[in-house]
C-alpha cells in the first residue's frame, strides 16, 4: 500500500514538473508575441479596406493580449505535446516511444492548418456574407475588439480541431482507443462536431455546411488513421508473441 503510495505521489510530481515546464513556455511564448504584436496586427489587417476603431484603452490591451494569446499557443503546442510524451513515456516500448515521438510535429502543422483553413476558407466566406446582409442600411464601422474576436473565433477552433486524427492515432498508439471503438461512438461523435460547428459559425445554413463536412470528414480520418495504427500494433504484438514462443 506504502509503494502505491509512493508511485501516485511520484506521478503527481511528475506531471506538475511538466505541467509547470509548459506553462512557462507559454509564458515566454507570450511575452514575445506581445513584443512583436504591432507586426502581427499589421499583417492581419494589410487588406482590410476599414480602419479597426477602438472605445477605450482596454480594447487597445484587449487586442494585445488577444493576439499575444493566440501566438503563445501556437507555439507552446508542440512545447506541451512534448511534455506529455515524456510523462507518458515510462509506459511504452522502444518502438512505442519512436512512434509517439513523431506525433509532436504532426500536431503543431496540424494546428497551424487548422488556423489556415479558418482564416483562409471559412473566415472569408462569413464575413463577406454578413456584410452582404447589410447591403446599404448601415454604415459600416468595426472596432478592433469586435473585429478580432470575430476573427479569433472562426479560426482557432479549426486549429484544436484539426489536432483531431493525431490526437486519436496517439491515444490508438498507447491502448486507449481503438478504431471499433471509435466506430461505435461515430453518431455521437458527430452530434457534438455538429453542435461545435453550429455553435462556432453565424445562424446561416451555409456557413455551418462549410464547417460540419470539413469537421465529418476530419472524424473518418482519423478512424481510417487509428485502423493504420491498430493493425500495425497488432502486427508487432504477433511477431514479438512468436518470438517469445
Amino acid at each position: 500500500m506504502r509503494q502505491k503510495k509512493m508511485n501516485v505521489i511520484g506521478h503527481l510530481d511528475e506531471l506538475r514538473k511538466r505541467l509547470i515546464i509548459t506553462l512557462g513556455a507559454f509564458i515566454v511564448f507570450f511575452i514575445a508575441g506581445f513584443i512583436f504584436v504591432k507586426d502581427i496586427y499589421n499583417w492581419i489587417v494589410q487588406d482590410f479596406p476599414i480602419q479597426l476603431a477602438v472605445l477605450g484603452p482596454g480594447d487597445i490591451l484587449w487586442v494585445y493580449l488577444m493576439l499575444s494569446s493566440v501566438v503563445a499557443i501556437a507555439v507552446t503546442i508542440p512545447v506541451a505535446a512534448h511534455q506529455v510524451w515524456l510523462f507518458v513515456r515510462p509506459a511504452l516500448e522502444g518502438d512505442e516511444r519512436k512512434a509517439t515521438l513523431a506525433y509532436i510535429p504532426a500536431l503543431f502543422i496540424l494546428f497551424i492548418l487548422g488556423l489556415c483553413f479558418g482564416y483562409f476558407l471559412i473566415f472569408p466566406i462569413v464575413f463577406n456574407f454578413l456584410l452582404s446582409l447589410s447591403e446599404d442600411m448601415f454604415m459600416n464601422f468595426f472596432t478592433a475588439e469586435k473585429y478580432f474576436r470575430f476573427l479569433i473565433n472562426m479560426t482557432l477552433p479549426f486549429g484544436f480541431l484539426f489536432e483531431l486524427p493525431a490526437v486519436i492515432m496517439f491515444l490508438t498508439n498507447i491502448g486507449i482507443l481503438n478504431p471499433y471503438r471509435l466506430q461505435k461512438i461515430r453518431k455521437y461523435a458527430y452530434f457534438i462536431l455538429v453542435v461545435i460547428s453550429v455553435l462556432i459559425t453565424p445562424p446561416d445554413f451555409l456557413s455551418d455546411i462549410l464547417v460540419i463536412i470539413p469537421l465529418l470528414f476530419l472524424y473518418e480520418c482519423s478512424v481510417l488513421l487509428s485502423k493504420v495504427v491498430y493493425r500495425k500494433k497488432l502486427k508487432v504484438t504477433d511477431l514479438d508473441g512468436k518470438i517469445g514462443v
